[in-house]
């Protein structure tokens, strides 16, 4: 029984590098949108300060325990990919945002994982300092399946999921279920635990993209133009027999306001029939182009 509980943690545990290496790669659209606007717009940096601080903790508890080859792997591509995205970010972000990374990469990098590791080598000795980073570990995991959770208060406020990271959700919701079932195999809580909590909040943010989807899209559909400009205006010079280019939205919009006040009498076309020059200003008015309806 032990063999075979053994061979399924392995292949758990494979599945679950295939599928973080996936979760890993899952911010490449979003930085790609970065890099073709030449600015992070509304996206933070918290979940990728965060994944980079947890894998470099995986990878310390990793060292103090044994037979954990495959939590050592994945978080070392961890580590490598989370700070090009970072440094990334650091180079498309406005000041404030810039400024926000750095902080928050020097408290958690380099203060709080060097604060770890002194005090677990210095206060914690054998199987006690691998159990003490393996609560750490636990807490800080736990942070990265709530850190998209912080764009949530935007996507409600916006209505708009534009900035909302599926992708990143779905995959941290599967890599949650085989790191589970990893850790419950191995019968180590500490990687098993925090995966539980991971799913359910996974599929909390699944859900909510739905959901705002949706609506996001319903609202585009009502969002057409007014039934009243539906006959759109066409300029046709009878003389030369040629189309002019249709008016924009905008002009079109000002005509219907226009004809709007006069067929209400807010405004009052002078007649010419008494001036001398109105023989004159027909004839300018006949050489124009004349406005046709064209049905839209």
């Amino acid at each position: 029984m032990a063999g075979i509980s053994g061979h399924w943690a392995f292949a758990f545990g494979v599945l679950g590098n295939i599928v973080s290496f996936i979760v890993f790669l899952s911010p490449l659209p979003t930085f790609y949108k970065i890099y073709k606007k030449k600015s992070t717009e509304g996206y933070q940096s918290i979940p990728y300060v965060v994944a980079l601080f947890s894998s470099m903790l995986w990878i310390y508890y990793a060292f103090l325990k044994t037979n954990t080859t495959l939590i050592i792997t994945i978080n070392s591509f961890g580590c490598f990919i989370e700070t090009i995205y970072v440094s990334f970010y650091l180079f498309y972000a406005p000041k404030k945002a810039r400024v926000q990374t750095v902080k928050m990469l020097v408290l958690s990098v380099v203060g709080g994982f060097g604060a770890i590791v002194l005090v677990t080598q210095f206060l914690f000795k054998g199987a006690a300092r691998g159990q003490a980073v393996g609560w750490i570990c636990l807490v800080f995991s736990l942070c990265v399946f709530v850190a998209p959770l912080g764009i949530v208060r935007q996507v409600i406020k916006t209505k708009s999921v534009e900035y909302m990271p599926l992708l990143l959700s779905v995959f941290l919701t599967l890599s949650a279920v085989m790191w589970f079932f990893y850790g419950l195999l191995v019968k180590d809580i500490n990687i098993a635990i925090p995966n539980v909590l991971g799913f359910i909040l996974g599929i909390l943010q699944i859900v909510l993209y739905v959901i705002y989807n949706k609506k996001e899209k319903a609202i585009l559909k009502e969002q057409k133009l007014p039934a009243k400009i539906q006959n759109h205006v066409i300029i046709v010079d009878e003389n030369n027999n040629q189309k002019l280019p249709e008016l924009t939205e905008e002009q079109i919009i000002d005509i219907v306001k226009l004809g709007s006040l006069i067929s209400s009498g807010k405004i009052h076309v002078a007649s010419c029939l008494h001036n001398s020059t109105c023989g004159v200003e027909a004839a300018k008015v006949e050489n124009m182009p004349k406005l046709q309806t064209a049905e839209a």
